[in-house]
């Protein structure tokens, strides 16, 4: 049998014949937004928008319907087609030329683009240890979440995503919800009976900013001129460059120099001698009793017993959240790590490697910079079957390497317009029912100019979707830090009032008040629950006309001064004041003319709130809850929703 050879030439030919043969490549084209699984916003207009070939004829059959457009000399179009009633499932049908695409199980309902930083993007995963039952209900194909990339881009506004796709609620999908979006959506649903879908827009850490369009921040000079500057993709390469040198030579040197690795027996094997090493109590940080211990790596080892009915069996290593980052052995074997402080410490333990008698945990702690330690008032716990060891108390403990603190990164994905360009620009077209919100931490150094760029953020929304005064729904800043024993002054309490002042300033805006749901060792607590049902209140009031629905706690409304009381009226009060607990109220605090705030006494007659102290003869200002953590705050409705922070002394 003989075997023909091809020439190269031959070869190449060849190949080009069959490409020239071939069908040429589809050019009709959807955005990521409209695929199977969508929502549709119903009882409005509706546009579905791509690509195709310039000047191509293209239709859309839905429902029985047929609709026509061209494209454009630039292959755009978008057909608008007329309003729906909630219900499905649909297909739709885009063609042009022979060209066709047919997408599936199309729904009608409410759709609800959900945006902001952590607290936004917090998935249920994260929530998962409080709300078991809830994920184990969550199968809904009615509650369906599209989850925008996160990316960013300084020159100018993409038409499209990069990716993306609907997904409905389920057990195991759900974990990836916004926790926050994926309860008010629940709360929605249950309620209405109709589909509901969060586009999920969010990113850790991000400041407004970087949430807006370049015309809208124009009317701030200084973040418009830092957006031009990072049009320049060489600036943004010798940043990332010099900021991944700096990291990965401190990291580098780190592991080089921790004495922790360079023995015979690393330091995460068991039963190594460590009769040199310091003892700490855990939780807590370990610079508040050994100020010689600095930055770099401190091992930490604690022995436990089993019993014989718990050894072998699968387990839950629960190590709070520590400051910055660790990796966690047991029984010298390796059983995961965390890069950053901020997620709670959850590790899985396999079956067989808890044995009965004496077990060994190591943590190799890594502290970057400041205090570097174990997060008070967390859980430290190893949890097998229903038996819980307790792991706080005495730990042993000893430097591995010390380093000088690492410079934070620069963080170029958080710049002014960036998130605004590649996160919402591709969204606009889409119809929705409203905004949901949750974002301020990373502006609360600047509390006073929130209040200008919240008011411009929804502004500018509510333009680009030009869909009217759309609802726009924002969660109040929870309490956070450790508690103060004396009034005083707070940026988290001034962007408190910032939020407030929108909620009474810009029409069709709902405020979610999450005093009474943070954490104070925990910038992202736990209860999104409450969080998204209080959201869901005002939804209800603004975007589904609820109009005898009380839908928020008390509101600061009127002061007035009487001899040595100042007496409070509020608006939203409900059924009526009460103080939590059958409490006196608390977090009061008054002022005379020198503006020296000091705890008041403070009782509630009738609608109204009577604050005085018997150290204040002529009082002038009132101020309640006024602190980053104002832990002890009672005042609500009966409604049990928490009257929102205020101060009598700037309005």
């Amino acid at each position: 049998m003989k075997i023909k050879l091809f020439t190269a030439k031959k070869f190449w030919l060849s190949i080009s014949i069959l490409l020239f043969t071939l069908p040429n490549f589809a050019q009709l084209r959807l955005p990521k937004l409209v695929s199977d699984g969508m929502i549709l916003q119903r009882d409005v207009k509706l546009n579905i928008w791509g690509w195709a070939k310039s000047n191509e004829a293209i239709t859309i059959d839905f429902k029985g319907k047929t609709y026509h457009t061209v494209a454009n000399a630039a292959g755009e179009w978008k057909i608008i087609l007329p309003e729906q009633k909630a219900g499905g499932p649909f297909e739709m049908q885009v063609k042009s030329g022979k060209e066709k695409i047919t997408l599936h199980d199309i729904l009608i309902g409410d759709v609800w683009f959900a945006s902001g930083q952590s607290n936004m993007e917090l998935p249920m995963r994260r929530v998962a240890p409080i709300y078991e039952n809830e994920i184990k209900t969550s199968e809904c194909t009615f509650i369906r979440q599209f989850f925008v990339p996160q990316r960013y881009n300084f020159k100018q506004p993409e038409n499209d995503l990069p990716n993306g796709k609907w997904i409905s609620a389920d057990p195991e999908t759900v974990l990836d919800f916004s926790a926050v979006a994926y309860f008010f959506a629940r709360n929605i649903y249950e309620k209405y009976k109709i589909p509901v879908a969060i586009i999920n827009a969010s990113l850790g850490g991000s400041p407004i900013q970087s949430w807006m369009s370049e015309e809208a921040l124009k009317e701030f000079p200084s973040y418009f001129q830092e957006a031009q500057r990072f049009k320049n993709d060489d600036l943004i390469r010798e940043i990332e460059q010099k900021d991944n040198e700096r990291i990965n030579g401190w990291y580098s040197d780190l592991r080089k120099h921790d004495e922790g690795f360079q023995k015979d027996l690393p330091w995460f094997v068991p039963n190594i001698d460590i009769s040199d090493w310091l003892t700490m109590n855990i939780p807590g940080y370990w610079s508040n009793k050994y100020p010689e211990i600095q930055n770099g790596s401190v091992w930490f080892r604690k022995k436990v017993e089993i019993p014989s009915r718990l050894a072998g069996k699968p387990a839950k290593l629960i190590l709070g959240r520590i400051v910055d980052a660790d990796s966690v052995y047991l029984n010298g074997k390796f059983v995961g790590t965390t890069s950053y402080q901020y997620p709670p410490r959850r590790y899985e333990v396999p079956a067989n490697l808890l044995r009965e008698g004496e077990n060994e945990i190591v943590v190799r702690v890594i502290s970057n910079m400041g205090k570097g330690g174990f997060v008070p008032d967390k859980l430290y716990a190893l949890i097998i079957d229903k038996d819980t060891i307790d792991l706080s108390g005495e730990w042993k403990m000893k430097q591995g390497a010390k380093m000088p603190p690492l410079a934070g990164q620069t963080f170029v994905r958080w710049k002014p317009v960036g998130l605004y360009n590649a996160m919402v620009a591709p969204v606009t077209n889409y119809r929705i029912k409203g905004f949901l919100w949750y974002q301020g931490e990373a502006n609360a150094d600047k509390p006073l100019e929130y209040r200008l760029l919240l008011p411009k953020l929804i502004e500018n929304w509510r333009s680009e979707w030009n869909q009217g005064e759309l609802p726009f729904l924002f969660v109040q800043l929870p309490n956070y830090g450790p508690p103060v024993s004396e009034p005083s002054e707070s940026n988290w309490a001034v962007l408190r009032e910032s939020q407030l002042m929108t909620l009474k300033k810009v029409p069709k805006t709902g405020m979610a008040v999450a005093i009474d749901l943070g954490e104070w060792n925990d910038i992202h607590p736990l209860r999104k629950k409450d969080v998204g049902d209080r959201l869901a209140l005002p939804a209800q009031k603004i975007a589904y006309g609820e109009k005898n629905l009380v839908s928020s706690g008390p509101l600061y409304k009127s002061m007035e001064v009487k001899g040595n009381v100042i007496w409070i009226d509020f608006t939203e009060i409900g059924s009526g004041l009460i103080a939590k607990g059958n409490l006196p109220l608390k977090e009061f605090a008054i002022a005379g003319a020198n503006k020296k705030f000091v705890w008041a006494n403070a009782e509630i007659v009738g609608n109204s709130v009577k604050v005085w102290s018997d150290k204040i003869e002529k009082p002038v200002a009132v101020r309640y809850a006024w602190a980053d953590n104002p832990a002890n705050a009672n005042l609500y409705n009966k409604e049990n929703l928490p009257a929102s922070p205020f101060r009598t002394d700037n309005w």
